[in-house]
């Protein structure tokens, strides 16, 4: 069956290109030209025509028009909708010639035939790296002009790409639109859960040249790699230091502002860390979520495990050079250094005695006070150390 030709009268007299209307034609002339009449109101920034500027504004409205029937999400641009849409269906309509993938839009498809040819045709003008497409140069030059476009509505926090955005909008809603085949797990993102799948299979794609150590994830390797050169990019504008990560300079730099930002909705201790405020919130709860496989003992955290774990195995890791004594914990050594000194730091302010440590101290000073802070639930007794009401147990046992 014989197809007829679209007619396009309509050619551009710089680069020969057809339009089947004058108003495509007008459009696509300001591409030479330079020209963009379309303004955004809210923050200037202009366009070549009024669909662009009407989906741009949108970013400034929240307006998301177009409606996904199957799971609610909604897009600003009809593009998107379509290729949403495709998540559902399976169709991938855009295939490589070369080795036969298919892909849900022509974008990906783009990107993927990039790589067999290893063509990267867009360079950016500041830096001169290279990219696959344009619009990785677009997103590319935000990070030497700052820009970040798309904001958040719950909390204002800015990105410099729309994906950003929606990922950090999934913490704010909760949603984990991506499971795992192999576990209950679920994620906010693709990379995250291809990330994810990485554990079950065992795949460690990224490899140290250096070492031939292997890694899950991209920047894991990014960060070995700078404990070969000693690179610290992360610098403390305060004191200097330098550090592997930008999350380590943060914490850093809370040293300096004293700034506590995880706060205990119990009492009013506050943290700089929220790993240390779980930790804390446990003295509250009594959790104990780390367990002992030896005997079964519970404890709050992972280092109180470890310690415990010495008395089933015998280790005594910290040794004394001048006798030889060896003790499970480093602070037990300190105190057992001071044996060897001629002098003994803490004195008591009632009988003149001199004491080791500040502990013994306090458990000496109670013979003075008659203070007995240690109680047995069974039988009411006290006692002015924990040993000695422990001793006193037995008893009941």
């Amino acid at each position: 069956m014989q197809t007829q030709s679209v007619e396009k009268p309509h050619s551009c007299l710089v680069c020969g290109s057809s339009f089947r209307k004058s108003f495509h034609l007008k459009t696509h002339m300001f591409t030479h030209t330079g020209e963009k009449p379309y303004r955004c109101d809210v923050c200037s920034k202009s366009f070549t025509d009024s669909s662009n500027l009407q989906r741009h504004i949108r970013t400034h409205t929240g307006e998301k028009p177009y409606c996904c029937d199957v799971c609610g999400c909604s897009f600003r641009q009809a593009s998107h909708f379509q290729r949403h849409k495709r998540t559902h269906t399976g169709e991938k309509p855009y295939s490589c010639e070369t080795c036969g993938s298919t892909f849900y839009d022509s974008t990906a498809l783009g990107k993927h035939k990039a790589t067999h040819t290893g063509l990267k045709p867009h360079s950016c003008d500041v830096c001169g790296t290279s990219f696959m497409s344009k619009y990785d140069v677009t997103k590319h030059m935000r990070v030497h002009t700052g820009e970040k476009p798309y904001s958040c509505d719950v909390c204002s926090a800015s990105f410099a790409t729309s994906s950003y955005l929606t990922l950090h909008m999934r913490r704010h809603t909760g949603e984990k639109p991506y499971p795992c085949d192999e576990c209950d797990s679920s994620f906010s993102g693709k990379s995250r859960l291809r990330e994810h799948m990485r554990i079950h299979s065992g795949e460690k794609p990224f490899t140290c040249e250096s070492c031939g150590s292997s890694f899950r994830r991209k920047f894991e390797l990014t960060l070995h790699i700078r404990t070969h050169t000693g690179e610290k990019p992360f610098s403390c504008q305060l004191c200097g230091k330098s550090f592997l990560k930008s999350s380590k300079l943060t914490l850093h730099v809370r040293i300096h502002t004293g700034e506590k930002p995880y706060s205990c909705d119990v009492c009013t201790s506050s943290f700089v860390t929220l790993s240390k405020l779980k930790k804390h919130k446990r003295s509250h709860t009594k959790e104990k979520p780390y367990s002992c496989t030896d005997c079964g003992s519970f404890f709050a955290n992972t280092y109180s495990l470890k310690k415990h774990k010495q008395i089933h195995i015998g280790e005594k890791p910290f040794s004394c050079e001048e006798c030889g004594s060896a003790f499970r914990h480093n602070i037990a050594l300190k105190q057992h250094k001071r044996t060897h000194e001629a002098e003994k730091y803490f004195p008591c302010e009632l009988c003149g005695l001199l004491y080791t440590t500040l502990y013994n101290l306090k458990q000496h000073k109670r013979t003075h006070t008659g203070e007995k802070p240690f109680s047995c639930d069974v039988c009411g007794s006290l006692f002015t150390q924990k040993s000695h009401l422990k001793v006193h147990m037995r008893c009941h046992t």
